[in-house]
């Protein structure tokens, strides 16, 4: 069957296709180079770019307005919406091919699943590769999470392999979860087209400089995923449950692993992408994120906007001395009487002098923990909890079943900055028995 357009849908479609491929046809070549000291680079059309780059792909007038030059993705996914976005804000773009994970069920002996898995990239890669604020190609993230087959390096070297076929202006990075020899050596044996190595990193990053040349990786890396400890890598509670820093905690991280891990490799760091560029639930709902849901950013973006620009913000967000519950601190043994009353209290300042405002709600302990970043469900703010709040204190009404909890605290300034903290503690089954307590010892308890 065949038709005809309307000449006006015709014009449109030219004239739109013509305007894309105007777009697409400034190409900007990126390459790796090692120069005459040994320092490695990436250059863009013959400059030095050094990526100063975010994970995550909104709220890019933020990154832009605090010397950010780059955004990662992890498919391609509405990739040529976020290239022209990106473009038009001046930023480049790491896109990322989503090589399928052994995890969620894909096969790496199956060679037609893997062929047609490499064909599907092709067709991106031809339709992508001219896009001026492409920058890099990420082949895989993290294809290494509870692996066993490790033929996926095989896969992955294809795709690079393909990719300088198609595209000989982009260079290629493959990103691992973690630093490990094992890893390094099959890649290097297995993958390689590979140019650059990716790693993903937390309360290891400190390590990445000198043990990835110990694993025998001679080429350039960048440190594709920053950020806090990780909440596999930080203090539990008695019953198992991570503790998480709050945003003034994080925010000194962030500027001492920067300052010495990522910008203190001049040799073969070409840069980095921290980790969140936006909000998601993970353990839980702030142990990641740069923002709030509704968008407030919080200190460590104020640090960033100093380290990549030499500024500080006009205004800055708040931050947060101490936070306790019942007289205890973060970290600390907590529990409390199901349904008894017990208080918190923070001490928190805003450089500006801002007027401050203070949320608290309890949640329950997330049960839906993931790896790898899959997404998880969001626990709901258990109802009824505050009794009485004025200014950083607070009393609350423990919640009446027995089990892990969090008490959250956001602290907004008004001109969308805010910190945050929270502290799991636990509720004890009440005793009819008992004379009325708002807190309990934590001997009490009987936790294995």
């Amino acid at each position: 069957m065949s038709f005809k357009l309307p000449y006006i849908i015709c014009v449109y479609t030219f004239l739109f296709f013509g305007f894309v491929n105007d777009v697409t046809s400034q190409v900007q070549k990126v390459e790796v180079r090692q120069n005459a000291n040994g320092d490695w680079q990436l250059l863009r059309n013959g400059t030095p770019y050094y990526i100063k780059g975010a994970g995550g792909s909104t709220l890019l007038d933020k990154l832009v307005e605090i010397g950010g030059n780059s955004i990662r993705t992890w498919s391609t996914d509405n990739a040529m919406e976020m290239l022209d976005e990106a473009h038009s804000k001046g930023l480049t773009v790491m896109m990322g091919l989503w090589v399928q994970h052994e995890r969620h069920g894909f096969d790496y002996d199956d060679k037609i699943k893997v062929a047609l898995q490499l064909e599907g990239f092709r067709k991106v890669v031809e339709q992508l590769k001219n896009h001026p604020a492409l920058l890099l190609w990420s082949v895989g993230n993290e294809v290494d999470l509870n692996y066993t087959n490790t033929n996926v390096w095989y896969a992955v070297n294809d795709i690079a392999a393909m990719i300088h076929e198609v595209d000989p202006n982009h260079p290629t990075t493959t990103i691992t979860a973690g630093l490990d020899s094992s890893e390094v050596k099959l890649i290097k044996e297995r993958a390689p087209a590979i140019d650059i190595y990716g790693v993903n990193t937390y309360g290891d990053l400190g390590n990445v400089k000198s043990n990835i040349k110990r694993f025998g990786w001679e080429g350039p890396y960048i440190i594709s995923e920053w950020g806090p400890n990780g909440h596999w890598e930080v203090q539990k509670t008695k019953w198992g449950v991570p503790v998480e820093q709050n945003s003034t905690e994080k925010a000194d991280s962030y500027e001492k692993r920067y300052r010495d891990f990522i910008s203190g490799d001049k040799t073969s760091c070409l840069g980095s992408y921290v980790f969140l560029w936006g909000q998601k639930q993970e353990t839980t709902s702030t142990w990641y994120g740069l923002f709030s849901e509704n968008g407030e950013s919080c200190e460590a973006i104020d640090r960033l906007e100093f380290l990549w620009t030499g500024k500080v913000p006009l205004n800055s967000s708040p931050s947060i001395d101490s936070l306790k519950v019942s007289d205890k601190y973060n970290g600390d043994y907590i529990a409390v009487i199901a349904d008894e009353r017990f208080s918190a209290e923070v001490f928190a300042k805003d450089k500006d002098k801002d007027g401050l405002k203070f949320r608290w709600v309890i949640v329950p302990e997330s049960t839906d923990i993931r790896s790898g970043g899959d997404a998880e469900s969001t626990p709901k703010p258990v109802p009824g909890s505050v009794i009485r709040r004025r200014g950083g204190k607070v009393e609350l009404r423990a919640p009446e079943a027995e089990g892990s909890y969090r008490l959250f605290l956001t602290i907004t300034d008004g001109h969308e900055h805010y910190a945050y903290g929270n502290v799991p503690f636990y509720v004890m089954p009440r005793d009819p028995g008992a004379p009325p307590s708002k807190t309990v010892s934590f001997k009490r308890l009987s936790l294995q």
